[in-house]
């Protein structure tokens, strides 16, 4: 009763209604702050949710406090008010539908109370997945999120159905810097670089996009030049061959690009790779893990920009270190290939990923003298070369689990000396494990006794002899001495001491 004296109070009924608690109106200045933005946000919530997913079946809004995550699926128009749970979240989730039916739903403007309550949600991050949405639809209501705090938007196993103009958003700025699509099914972006002109706004400002696992063939030039403020771009799991990167990155696109994910594509030759971002004049991050690459034609021309400092080589296959490699790299991954020798010389290198190779020894690093971290798990390495190691003051970290290690003298005794001064860090000492000789096999490295009496014993015992021979001379002297009896050697001098005091008498 008092959930329902409050509604009529709200509506607008100055008299109070039965059952209302005692001296309370309907009309209670404190009861009414507290509800209208309620209403309000339950108002505007749901218009926008009938927009982007309403279904047939039953649903409802579940929040997670911990989280502040918030996840609504298969809402209806009887259910949209639930959406008031989501009020607190920073991140919600709209899951579930086929909203074509909605496609010529009448979309009105907000009134000023509305866009106030969409400005003053908390909401950072929202999520559309498993929905088929026409994009006429999503054109006229993505003009609403310039009223929100929303920073980033997820589609995710979504299908984009139909084609739209997109008027609605000339020169509309948007909060969100953040744009991710994963599973998405879509028309080609070729040819529809007309319908990218009444976004150029919105495009301009992004930050980082994301299209991955989306059969993505090409990158139309013209989308480069419309994000010229993409810090970060990510194309992982698509279909982009060496050519298609060529155009993708053309003159004039992606001039602020920092970042540049593309693993798991069908790219094949480095030098192609080279020489399609040579033009991308601030790209400090390459990530080409998990493309089959090979050198490529000799006579491509491949020139890296100078700002690259991270390129990733992992899982691609390689039998040989590809060249030519960035000058400026400060992090080389290589790992996860079938190495079997390494040699490379870069001034500026600090960190070196070899694990999971076959790598039968370590590889020389002098040619490397800023390395801080070396990177040799799971490998075929039974040494460690301690002396080379030592003599690069910068190493901090030196990585080698998951080898068989010859858990001999030198051996174990080059590993637990890295240890001692504390290069060793991820795995030791449970991942170090000896393999040979057969009375070590099983045993942690770190357990081998490696004591310079078991291991050198010449060198132990030579000193100890030598000094247990003096000493023995010197026992005797000292037993002749007390007799009386003096060596030769010794009365020969004791004469001669004698005539020169006689001499110095005279």
């Amino acid at each position: 009763m008092r959930a329902a004296c409050g509604r009529r109070g709200l509506l607008g009924r100055a008299d109070l209604c039965q059952g209302c608690p005692a001296g309370r109106s309907p009309t209670d200045r404190p009861a009414r702050r507290r509800l209208v933005p309620r209403l309000l946000a339950a108002r505007g919530a749901a218009l926008l949710l009938l927009a982007l997913g309403l279904q047939p079946a039953e649903g409802r809004c579940v929040f997670n406090r911990t989280q502040e995550f918030c996840l609504c699926y298969r809402l209806t128009q009887q259910s949209a008010g639930s959406v008031i749970q989501c009020l607190a979240a920073s991140t919600v989730e709209f899951q579930g539908g086929d909203v074509e039916k909605y496609a010529d739903f009448p979309i009105q403007d907000l009134d000023d109370s509305t866009i106030d309550m969409l400005g003053s949600l908390q909401i950072r991050k929202i999520i559309f997945s498993d929905l088929v949405v026409p994009e006429v639809l999503l054109a006229r209501v993505l003009r609403f999120f310039s009223y929100t705090q929303v920073q980033e938007l997820v589609f995710e196993s979504c299908g984009f159905v139909g084609r739209s103009s997109w008027a609605d958003m000339v020169g509309r700025a948007l909060p969100i810097v953040s744009l991710r699509f994963h599973n998405v099914t879509a028309a080609e972006l070729l040819g529809r670089e007309p319908d990218l002109s009444p976004l150029g706004r919105w495009l301009g400002a992004l930050q980082e996009l994301s299209v991955t696992a989306s059969r993505l063939v090409a990158l139309p030039c013209a989308v480069g030049r419309a994000l010229g403020a993409l810090r970060s771009l990510d194309l992982t799991r698509n279909s982009l061959r060496d050519d298609s990167l060529a155009a993708a990155f053309c003159r004039g696109s992606f001039t602020r690009l920092r970042a540049l994910i593309l693993r798991h594509n069908n790219l094949t030759s480095f030098r192609g790779v080279c020489g399609s971002v040579r033009l991308l004049g601030e790209l400090r991050e390459l990530d080409l893990s998990h493309n089959a690459l090979t050198a490529g034609a000799p006579s491509s021309s491949c020139r890296w920009p100078e700002t690259l400092r991270v390129l990733n080589l992992s899982s691609a296959g390689l039998d040989e270190v590809l060249a030519p490699l960035p000058a400026g790299l400060e992090v080389l991954d290589l790992s996860s290939n079938h190495l079997r020798a390494v040699a490379v010389s870069l001034r500026s290198l600090q960190t070196l990923f070899l694990s999971r190779n076959a790598l039968p020894a370590a590889p020389s690093v002098r040619g490397c003298p800023a390395l801080r971290s070396l990177h040799l798990e799971h490998n075929l390495i039974a040494e460690l070369p301690r002396d080379e190691l030592l003599l690069l003051e910068r190493l901090r970290d030196v990585a080698a689990a998951g080898n068989p290690f010859d858990c001999s003298c030198a051996g174990a005794g080059a590993v637990q000396a890295l240890a001692a001064v504390g290069c060793l860090g991820r795995g030791w000492p449970q991942g170090y494990v000896c393999h040979a000789p057969a009375r070590y096999r099983g045993v942690l490295l770190r357990d081998v006794p490696t004591s310079a009496l078991r291991c050198n014993p010449a060198a132990v015992l030579a000193p100890v002899c030598t000094g247990l021979a003096l000493l023995c001379v010197a026992v005797a002297g000292g037993l002749l001495w007390s007799r009386g009896t003096r060596p030769r050697w010794l009365r020969g001098r004791g004469r001669q001491q004698d005539a020169c005091s006689s001499a110095e008498r005279l």
